[in-house]
This record gives structure tokens, C-alpha cells and sequence, in this order.
């Protein structure tokens, strides 16, 4: 056997090694039946936002992500929960009623950018998921549920609260 031979199978039996140890190392679920600040509870919601949301939004989006079979596999597991991580950080539907009325009023129009830009649901996940896919009418009831809620908070709030006081010019 060849040294250059001889490498490549140690490293091959190193990195063999390694993908099995790492399966006994998990991250923990995003699983939660905590809807105490769930959108729901300050905003209504009708049952067809519900079940858009719920198909392409919640598992990135939210308390309760329904996890596919590859994500007890590592480094699949460390990846998908990297993305669940990012989108709940950026949007927690489940969340959504403990945020400060200019964040709630920010991530309204944030969801309607992202809409009109036709950037969410993303790319990747749409590969595995196709029927988290919007349609122009799916797309036209949340944004136009998402400006109503906008307006609801505009009519209810004072102006200066829709503005993250950390960001107001400064006189």
C-alpha cells in the first residue's frame, strides 16, 4: 500500500469515526406548547393566515417546528436548528405579543417586504418543503392581513411608539 493511500484510508476511518460520534450529540427541539405570547392572543388571526402560517412560516417562525426525519442525523440536526435559531431571532410568531409596539409594527412591514420580494419562505427550505410555497393569493391575504394589522396599531398607538426609541432623531 502506498503512503498516499495509507493517509487517505486513516483519514477516511478519522472522519468515519467522527460522524458517528457525533450522532450522540443533539440540539435541543424547538417544541414548546407556550402560546401565552402567540400573536393570536393580541391579533386576529383568521383560520386561512392560521393555516398559511402554520404551513410555511411556523417552523422557522415560531415555538413549534415540526421536524423532518434527516434532523435526527448530524450534522443535518446542528444545521436545520442553525436556521430555526435565525428565524425565530429575526420572527417569533409565537412570540410576537411580548414585543414592544414599534417591533411588532416594524416586523408587520418587514413581512410584507419579504412578501412583495418574494424572499420567504427560503429557497432551501422550500427544496424539501413544496407545499410551503406561496401562490399570489396566499401572498396577497398576509400582506394585506399584515398592513390591516399595521393600521389597527397605527389607529390604537401613539405615533412615537411605532419607533424604536433608540433610533428617534435626536433634537
Amino acid at each position: 500500500m502506498t503512503s498516499k493511500k495509507k493517509w487517505l484510508n486513516i483519514f477516511g476511518l478519522i472522519l468515519l469515526t467522527a460522524l458517528l460520534v457525533i450522532q450522540f450529540f443533539h440540539t435541543k427541539k424547538n417544541l414548546s406548547n407556550d402560546f401565552t405570547n402567540d400573536i393570536s392572543k393580541t391579533y386576529i388571526v383568521p383560520d386561512s393566515i392560521q393555516q398559511i402560517l402554520k404551513t410555511s412560516c411556523d417552523d422557522c417562525h415560531s415555538n413549534s417546528t415540526v421536524y423532518p426525519w434527516y434532523s435526527k442525523i448530524q450534522p443535518v440536526d446542528w444545521w436545520l436548528q442553525n436556521h430555526v435559531n435565525e428565524g425565530k431571532r429575526e420572527l417569533n410568531f409565537s412570540e410576537f405579543s411580548s414585543y414592544r409596539i414599534y417591533r411588532q409594527y416594524k416586523k408587520l412591514k418587514e413581512i410584507i417586504d419579504e412578501l412583495k420580494d418574494d424572499e420567504m419562505p427560503l429557497t432551501s427550505y422550500l427544496l424539501i418543503h413544496g407545499n410551503a410555497k406561496l401562490n399570489d393569493s396566499q401572498k396577497l391575504q398576509l400582506t394585506t392581513w399584515a398592513e390591516s394589522l399595521r393600521e389597527t396599531i397605527k389607529a390604537n398607538y401613539p405615533a412615537d411608539s411605532l419607533v424604536n426609541p433608540n433610533k428617534r432623531e435626536k433634537k
